[in-house]
């Protein structure tokens, strides 16, 4: 030690009294000053560990908490048959009770991942000290010496940063754990919770997405590998990783015959097993729009009835049926794959270059890089840049040229979607456009029903004559307009029944025309809202052949009160809903409203099966033959082609057209009878044909109130002896025609107009 004094000093400091006690003063100070900087510094250090130990404390999960983990568990969505169509999720997690778990599920978990579990209190020492080793010789914290009860505290209750504080914060809460749960409960948990890559967590999300089965079937090589992933899901991934998955794999099994939970016997036979992958992505591809439009009314209900889709672990019990919904993918790929080469045979872009350049501008001005572009010069340089580019062109030509499809299924009784397809390209375009529920087109002759519909309800029988000559009608606006048949004829007399059959357009507006018209104006824009549709019908003569736009699953809707004897049953796709503890927190009623009588539903239905029999949808008899009735609808231009039809069991709607509705078909291959009624008949037919569905081959069955009588067809009187022909028609019993008399007018006059009675 260096002396702090010179020689002089240390002579003046023995010899001299005064000089000694200023001295020792001046130490006594100097150690006063010293002692209060240390105790300053310690109760700095005392300090800064009290508010560490708050701020670690702070970070622990509470009572409450531990007692109640909340783990974000996926929705799961089931078809009505039993299958799971898509989940909803943050994180892809589905539980399963250990008990159903193989027992060698647990025994390669411990033996791989901490051989003293069972014996352990939720940290292990000894590792933690080899570990802080290691941190040592990396000056870094790394991964390790982490327990399953420490890797299930992570998980469930703290975040995943790598820092000292969260391994305190872990090791704490792991203790806490190892005090609150048994070993079963710690193992349940943790099984449920850990992640196992490709956004799935739980190993029964995990024993679905890659071997399609249920964790309770896992065989011991599966069980294995799943185990073996946890060290590193993205390393181990059996589906970019075969060979890494293999070893880590047989690793886990090795573990297991070190820890004697497996005879060397059973290593042999599981080491040389495949992987046996059976990758089931969690989203199918199975009815992308309606799992869409299900998850929409789910987010609508969610403050409602209190859940978090993508969280709660929620099981939505819907309506779609699996099997007819494969059956509707089928009909619209294989009709729609022959038609859209037709129609590009056909289609010519030079004559329609105002289309075409419209069609571009739009596509460009929605680019994400016109719209992000930060002033308009830059704008104006993008646009430019786009307009000329060849890629970009075709790219628009090729939407504007994609044949569309709106296709629903329902049944009529209950109102069950079974089955929808919401888009020719449902594969690509998940969140795409529903051509079922997003749209509003015109329903060109599909809306005559309506205007039938009315006729009958006011007591004309569907042998009630309208003549088939040119009428010209007065629009508001001065302006005129004269109606034509599809066909360019013209005839004399025609009946109701053969007018909705081969679709006459004169028939249909001489109907809604002038003050004796069979169904006015106004009294079939009732019927129509009355039955089901929405959309806003203007109040002119032209709604008569389908000017009113309409959605489709409306307009299914309601034909299927045809169907199902004269009741509107409101359209449903969610049946339950039931939370992770199996409680049913919503459950769905049907809806349904007496709007026609039974009698005038069956008339509709008998003059509507008379269109499938031989009339414009006869296309549907190439493929099906089985009753059923229908409507076909063909717009202006063939814009948009329909068709309509119903068993009675099930009522569906077809419309084929395109996105941007200034394209168009280019010729008669765009009616309706042949642009959609052969994706209907397919559907139907292949349905029909499903024995594991199992629909009845039945008839429509004819009410009380309706009879069949022989009449004379040159006046649609009832027949008598003298009639030189005869032929059955169907009536309501309330409105039978007068008796045929050789000596009277052929003009015809209901029972109901006679007796001043319109409908009932």
């Amino acid at each position: 030690m260096k002396w702090r004094y010179s020689k002089e000093e240390m002579e003046r400091y023995f010899n001299d009294p005064g000089y000694r006690k200023s001295a020792r003063r001046s130490r006594r100070a100097q150690g006063k000053g010293n002692g209060a900087i240390k105790l300053g510094v310690i109760a700095g250090i005392i300090v800064l560990l009290i508010g560490y130990s708050i701020y670690v404390i702070n970070g622990l999960p509470s009572l409450e908490e531990l007692e109640n983990p909340k783990p974000e568990l996926a929705t799961r969505v089931l078809s009505a048959d039993g299958q799971v169509i898509d989940r909803f999720f943050l994180k892809n997690r589905a539980l399963v009770n250990i008990d159903k778990l193989p027992h060698y599920v647990v025994s390669a978990l411990i033996s791989t991942e901490d051989k003293k579990f069972y014996s352990g209190w939720g940290i292990d020492p000894l590792r933690i000290m080899a570990a802080a080793f290691i941190d040592l010789i990396h000056m870094r914290v790394v991964e390790g010496a982490s327990t399953i009860t420490q890797q299930l505290a992570r998980n469930l209750y703290l975040n995943q940063e790598i820092s000292l504080t969260r391994k305190i914060r872990e090791a704490i809460t792991a203790v806490q754990i190892e005090r609150t749960y048994t070993k079963q409960e710690i193992l349940s948990m943790y099984l449920n919770d850990v992640y196992f890559g490709r956004g799935t967590y739980g190993i029964e999300s995990a024993s679905q997405l890659f071997f399609d089965e249920s964790a309770s079937k896992l065989s011991l090589p599966q069980a294995a590998l799943l185990i073996g992933m946890l060290r590193n899901p993205g390393i181990f991934d059996p589906i970019d990783h075969p060979k890494r998955a293999l070893m880590v794999r047989n690793v886990v099994l090795k573990n297991m015959v070190r820890n004697h939970d497996l005879s060397q016997k059973d290593f042999e036979a599981a080491r040389i097993a495949s992987l046996g992958v059976k990758y089931h992505p969690p989203s199918s591809a199975l009815a992308p729009h309606f799992v869409e439009m299900v998850r929409q009314q789910l987010e609508k209900m969610a403050e409602k009835y209190g859940f978090d889709i993508y969280r709660d672990g929620l099981t939505v019990y819907t309506t779609l049926d699996a099997r007819m919904q494969a059956y509707a993918d089928s009909a619209v790929d294989q009709h729609i794959r022959d038609y859209q080469k037709k129609f590009d045979s056909r289609w010519n872009w030079r004559t329609n270059q105002s289309i075409l350049w419209t069609a571009v501008d739009n596509a460009i001005r929605a680019n994400p890089e016109y719209r992000d572009a930060s002033d308009p010069a830059q704008k104006r340089g993008v646009y430019r840049r786009l307009h000329s580019s060849t890629a970009f062109v075709d790219s628009v030509k090729k939407a504007e040229e994609r044949i569309q499809v709106g296709f629903v299924c329902i049944d009529p009784a209950t109102g069950y979607i079974r089955a929808l397809v919401g888009s020719s390209n449902y594969r690509q375009f998940k969140y795409g456009l529903n051509h079922v529920t997003q749209i509003a087109r015109q329903a060109g002759s599909a809306f005559k029903p309506f205007v039938y519909t009315v006729a009958i309800d006011n007591g004309y029988p569907p042998s009630y004559k309208i003549l088939n000559q040119p009428v010209t009608v007065i629009n508001p606006d001065g302006t005129r307009w004269t109606p034509q048949n599809a066909d360019g004829t013209f005839g004399g007399e025609t009946t109701l029944r053969d007018a909705l059959k081969y679709s006459i357009n004169v028939i249909a507006v001489r109907a809604v025309l002038g003050p004796d018209a069979i169904a006015p104006v106004s009294q079939v824009i009732q019927y129509a809202h009355r039955m089901g549709i929405t959309t806003d019908i203007p109040p002119y003569p032209s709604i008569a052949i389908g000017a009113a736009s309409v959605i489709p699953i409306q307009l299914t809707s309601a034909y299927g009160i045809f169907a199902d004897q004269g009741v509107l049953t409101k359209p449903i796709s969610i049946l339950k809903i039931v939370d992770k503890n199996g409680n049913v927190i919503y459950q769905n009623h049907v809806e349904a409203t007496e709007v026609l009588s039974k009698q005038t539903a069956y008339l509709m239905t008998n003059m509507l099966e008379s269109v499938v029999n031989g009339g414009t949808g006869e296309t549907v008899r190439k493929y099906f033959y089985s009753d059923a009735a229908g409507k076909t609808g063909t717009t202006q231009d063939y814009g948009d082609a329909w068709f309509v039809g119903y068993t009675p069991q099930l009522v569906a709607g077809v419309w084929v057209g395109f996105d941007d509705d200034r394209v168009h078909f280019t010729g008669w291959y765009g009616q309706g009878a042949d642009a959609a009624a052969p994706i209907w008949a397919i559907f139907m037919s292949d349905v029909y044909n499903d024995r594991s569905i199992g629909l009845p081959i039945t008839s429509f069955v004819q009410p009380p109130g309706v009879v069949w009588e022989t009449i004379d067809p040159t006046t649609g009187m009832l027949a008598t002896p003298f009639c030189p022909q005869k032929v059955t028609e169907v009536f309501n019993a309330k409105y039978l025609p007068r008796v045929c008399n050789v000596h009277t007018s052929p003009t015809q006059i209901p029972v109901s107009k006679q007796s001043g009675k319109i409908g009932y």
